[in-house]
């Protein structure tokens, strides 16, 4: 897994907005990682040992169920962080953290978390922001996935994908959307032949271009916007508290807390 690092750590929305001194404290444990499609990052149940930033890959946490049926309850790339659980003092998760789209990430291991966690600094009040920001995503998706049309909840699923992602293309097949859906592979082809017919997307085996995300926006449930807004929000009030405590402003890119387009 380990690989020469081609992106700054610090693409990754928390690394990026942590203050210099808080940075460089974490700078030298930082260990580079590329992550490979379908791997298993932590297994339900089992201790963590590392947590990882982002910053070109996806990392879906997803929920088995009886029968051996699983849903993907939400999603993280450079927006957060993967093992927030270790964060907030837990050992472990009931859920399996599986890598969605390949790309590369940044870990550090358990004992520099609890360090940082038990230090109370600014990379724990992000990671508790982020966490707020995360059940918010989980409880729309279960909402999503129960009540919406197949292919809204498409929409919603690569929109959120391409917020992660450096370009217009989700590198994924129709077994996976189904098994994150939690649907048949069957409604997601019907699904993405009408999006195709739209002119929204252009599908070929594994590879999904958006071609217009404006129509893909419209065409979407309300739940990627509700999703979107609240982690602006949350993020717009922890960056204004952070100024007004400090006197700075984090109109950097690099310090930017939103997900970028």
């Amino acid at each position: 897994m380990l690989g020469p690092p081609i992106h700054d750590p610090r693409e990754n929305h928390l690394l990026g907005a942590l203050p210099e001194r808080d940075y460089a404290r974490l700078a030298g444990e930082l260990e580079c990682v590329a992550l490979v499609p379908g791997t298993l990052l932590n297994a339900p149940g089992a201790p963590f040992e590392f947590a990882y930033f982002p910053t070109t890959a996806i990392v879906a946490l997803i929920l088995g169920r009886d029968g051996g049926a699983s849903a993907e309850l939400a999603m993280t790339g450079k927006d957060g962080l993967v093992g927030i659980q270790r964060v907030l003092g837990g050992v472990s998760t009931r859920f399996a953290l599986t890598v969605q789209s390949g790309g590369e990430a940044w870990r550090l291991r358990t004992e520099v978390i609890d360090r940082e966690r038990d230090h109370g600094g600014d990379l724990q009040r992000l990671a508790l922001c982020y966490a707020q920001a995360l059940m918010t995503q989980m409880a729309h998706n279960i909402v999503c996935n129960r009540h919406h049309l197949v292919d809204r909840q498409l929409c919603r699923w690569l929109l959120s994908s391409l917020d992660l992602l450096p370009g217009n293309q989700v590198d994924v097949t129709q077994e996976v959307i189904a098994r994150m859906l939690g649907v048949r592979r069957e409604a997601v082809t019907e699904a993405a032949g009408k999006l195709q017919a739209e002119g929204l997307i252009r599908y070929r085996r594994g590879h999904i271009m958006v071609i217009d995300r404006v129509g893909l926006e419209v065409r979407a449930c309300e739940c990627y916007r509700a999703v979107r807004e609240d982690y602006e929000r949350l993020f717009a009030a922890q960056a204004a508290s952070k100024c007004s405590s400090i006197s700075c402003t984090l109109d950097t890119p690099r310090n930017s807390l939103m997900p970028r387009r």
